[in-house]
């Protein structure tokens, strides 16, 4: 029998086009305004970049361009469908979810952080998810306070 009449490539083919999910946290997805609005991004862009792999004759080809697509679907749909819209804060009097907050380290280092969900932290743009050890320790404290993070204290100086 010809190989042209097999099916082996095909079944190899789709068992690796089969991503494993995203992995989902276990914390509540809080989002803020901006967060919500970033997730019905994805979510947009998941699909299109899902239909336009549909389009693709060659159905290798066209499994191997939609496996990442599909699976950011599944992640993005289950993200927007347990989002917490968290309002900004009202008070600059303690740090919360959504504020911007403003510490100094030992070292002499300023930095400044606003606290935002999971999905939309970036550390490098000046974001840091509520559930990380600095987030969590900054929480609820007051500008004037002094956390410890390991041997090293930081001292929160403004909360916007």
């Amino acid at each position: 029998m010809s190989v042209a009449f097999t099916k082996e490539e095909s079944a190899e083919t789709a068992s690796e086009t089969l991503l494993p999910g995203r992995p989902i946290s276990p914390h509540l997805n809080l989002v803020t305004q901006a967060g919500l609005k970033a997730l019905e991004l994805q979510l947009q862009q998941a699909r299109e970049a899902y239909d336009a792999a549909g389009t693709i004759e060659d159905v290798n080809e066209r499994r191997r361009q939609a496996a990442s697509p599909l699976r950011d679907l599944h992640y993005f749909a289950e993200r927007l469908r347990t989002a917490q819209l968290v309002p900004d804060p009202t008070s600059t009097g303690a740090v919360a979810f959504g504020s911007t907050v403003t510490f100094s380290r030992d070292d002499e280092r300023v930095q400044k952080y606003r606290i935002v969900g999971e999905d939309e932290a970036d550390p490098r743009a000046g974001s840091i998810s509520y559930v990380s050890p600095v987030a969590r320790l900054l929480m609820g404290k007051a500008v004037g306070d002094v956390v410890s993070l390991d041997d090293r204290e930081l001292e929160i100086i403004a909360i916007s």
